[in-house]
């Protein structure tokens, strides 16, 4: 099943991935009424992929856990076809492995089902279209204690340059690129720049993996 909101304009591209019509319905409700957001609906991965192929979308919402393809693995896919689009991972699952193999995939978001109100998922999907992460709170706590276990053992070095160290020093601490752009008096594009060029250095395939590398490394004192 595929159902479409009409596009109103210069608006954010949502994807939705579920196979819960109920629950689709209901993101529907709130994410069409939102007119700086245009919606689309797909019930499976193999879909949504035909999708991203036709049309890259700014933003996609991905169940973890579907009939055949994961999102898991739909999450990598997308992030092969279409690099700059960005994933939210919206699911029941609070299992850490798939947290960090979404993350590993290319995830640049992942929220509870059941601890995020429509609303919420509205927000979420204006912050990471902007350059932003975000992880549910009870998540959050669990990959702060994969920081800790990867600051125990360091990364070997890379050919990063002394300005992508320091861009990806302030992505770790969970600046936005505006935030960024604002510490080191550098535009907003110059930063999309970097951590572009970032990531095809790590062979990463977000922000948010990147970040987990910062840590690893030492590179960031101030995080756990």
């Amino acid at each position: 099943m595929i159902g479409r909101v009409t596009s109103r304009g210069d608006s954010i591209r949502v994807l939705l991935v579920d196979d819960q019509e109920l629950f689709r319905r209901g993101v529907k409700m709130v994410l069409g009424a939102d007119d700086s957001l245009e919606l689309e609906e797909v019930d499976d991965g193999d879909k949504a992929l035909e999708l991203v192929r036709e049309n890259p979308y700014d933003i996609v919402l991905l169940d973890v856990r579907m009939p055949g393809r994961s999102g898991v693995e739909v999450c990598a896919a997308i992030k092969e076809i279409s690099p700059t689009t960005g994933i939210i991972m919206l699911t029941a699952s609070d299992d850490e492995s798939d947290l960090y193999e979404s993350i590993r995939s290319g995830a640049s978001g992942y929220l509870l089902k059941d601890g995020s109100t429509y609303e919420q998922v509205a927000e979420a999907v204006r912050l990471v279209a902007s350059g932003q992460s975000l992880i549910s709170p009870s998540m959050a706590t669990k990959l702060l204690d994969e920081f800790v276990q990867m600051s125990r053992s360091p990364a070997p070095a890379t050919n990063l340059t002394p300005r992508e160290l320091g861009v990806l020093r302030h992505v770790a601490r969970g600046l936005s690129n505006r935030e960024i752009a604002e510490e080191l008096f550098i535009s907003e594009n110059t930063v999309k720049n970097h951590i572009r060029n970032i990531l095809e250095k790590l062979q990463m395939k977000s922000r948010m993996e990147a970040a987990m590398y910062a840590v690893r490394s030492k590179l960031v004192d101030d995080v756990p």
